[in-house]
């Protein structure tokens, strides 16, 4: 069974940064693109980031562009977010996401992660 775990979420201050990781149990993790989506209260869920399985290319919402870093390790199974200058409307419940390389469809999805940033 597909496993995708995040962590690094929490509680910050306006302006500041978080890291959050996600571990996915997909072989071979390099065929897999990944993504971060993630869905404030009462809204629908996003696109925030993602990143081609080689890590050559990667994509960014414009609310994020510029703050927000994705990367990934894939001798670790492992993808980034990497957020800078946090802002309130950053509050959300983030999720991790892959698809395989030539789908179209994201087919799995983690638990989701809280991160709320304080004004």
């Amino acid at each position: 069974q597909v496993q995708l775990v995040e962590s690094g979420g929490g509680l910050v201050q306006a302006g500041g940064s978080l890291r959050l990781s996600c571990a996915a149990s997909l072989r071979p993790f390099s065929s897999y693109a990944m993504g971060w989506f993630r869905q404030a209260p009462g809204k629908e869920r996003e696109f925030a980031s993602s990143i081609t399985g080689s890590g050559t290319r990667r994509y960014y919402a414009d609310s994020v562009k510029g703050r927000f870093t994705i990367s990934r390790d894939n001798a670790k199974n492992t993808v980034y977010l990497q957020m800078n200058t946090l802002k309130p409307e950053d509050t959300a419940v983030y999720y991790c996401a892959a698809r395989y390389e030539y789908d179209s469809t994201w087919g799995y999805w983690g638990q989701g992660i809280q991160v709320t940033v304080s004004s």
